[in-house]
C-alpha cells in the first residue's frame, strides 16, 4: 500500500487557511469538518493524512520524518531554522514581529537593553545585526505586561493588528521583519517521493510567487 502523505499543521487559523487553500487545490477535505478531539485524520482514497500538533513541534516532525510536509508560521521558523526545506510562503496568516515598549522607552540612549520575548533566537540575532548588546529573558506568557512592571525595557512579539499593545499602554517602535504561513518538507521525502513534489507543484499554482505585504 502507497504511504499518504502526512502533513503537519496546528488547529486553528492556519488549519483552517490550509483546508480553503488544499480544496482550491482540488482537494476533498469534507473528511477533516468533524474533528472533535482527534488530532490525526487520514482519506485513503486521496492519500492524505494531517497531523494537528502544536505549532513549535511541526519542525520537529518534518525533521524526523514523521511528516512529509509541515505548514507552520514564519515565527516558528526563525526559532528552529534547520533540518528541512523552506518550500513556499502561502501569504496567509500575515504579521510581523516588532519591537515594543512603554510610551517612555528610549530606544536610542545607548543604554543596555532588557528585552522580554517569546522568541529568543528572533530577538538576539535582530539585535546582534544592529550591533546592539541587550539582556534576553524568555517569557512563555503574556509578554505585554514585562515593561509595565518593570521586568525589561521593551519586548520583541508578533503584532497583528496591535489592539493588544494598546490596550496595555504600549506601542511598536520598530518592525523587524514580516511573518506568514510557510509549506516546509522533509529532504528525503521531497528526493524520494514523487508524490510529495507533485502536490507541492499543485499548492505552488495557488499562492503563486509574489510576496503578499503586511501593512
Amino acid at each position: 500500500m502507497t504511504r499518504p502523505i502526512t502533513i503537519a499543521l496546528t488547529k486553528g487559523r492556519i488549519e483552517s487557511d490550509t483546508v480553503k487553500l488544499l480544496t482550491r487545490a482540488g482537494f476533498d477535505l469534507s473528511f477533516m469538518e468533524d474533528k472533535g478531539r482527534h488530532l490525526i485524520f487520514e482519506d485513503q482514497a486521496q492519500q492524505l493524512r494531517f497531523l494537528l500538533v502544536k505549532a513549535p513541534d511541526v519542525t520537529t516532525y518534518v525533521r524526523h520524518g514523521v511528516a512529509d510536509i509541515g505548514i507552520v508560521g514564519k515565527d516558528v521558523l526563525m526559532e528552529h531554522p534547520t533540518g528541512y526545506l523552506e518550500m513556499l510562503d502561502l501569504n496567509f496568516g500575515l504579521c510581523k514581529f516588532s519591537v515594543a515598549s512603554t510610551k517612555d522607552y528610549q530606544p536610542n540612549d545607548h543604554k543596555r537593553k532588557v528585552i522580554a520575548t517569546k522568541y529568543p533566537t528572533v530577538a538576539t540575532d535582530f539585535f546582534n545585526q544592529k550591533g546592539e548588546d541587550v539582556e534576553i529573558i524568555s517569557i512563555q506568557g503574556s509578554v505585554e505586561i514585562a515593561p509595565i512592571i518593570g521586568l525589561a525595557d521593551a519586548i520583541v512579539d508578533i503584532v497583528e493588528t496591535g489592539s493588544t499593545l494598546v490596550a496595555n499602554g504600549l506601542e511598536v517602535y520598530e518592525d523587524i521583519c514580516r511573518i506568514s504561513a510557510r509549506l516546509i518538507v522533509n529532504k528525503a521525502a521531497l528526493k524520494n517521493n514523487p508524490s510529495v513534489l507533485n502536490f507541492i507543484k499543485k499548492i505552488e499554482k495557488m499562492v503563486g510567487t509574489e510576496e503578499v505585504p503586511f501593512t
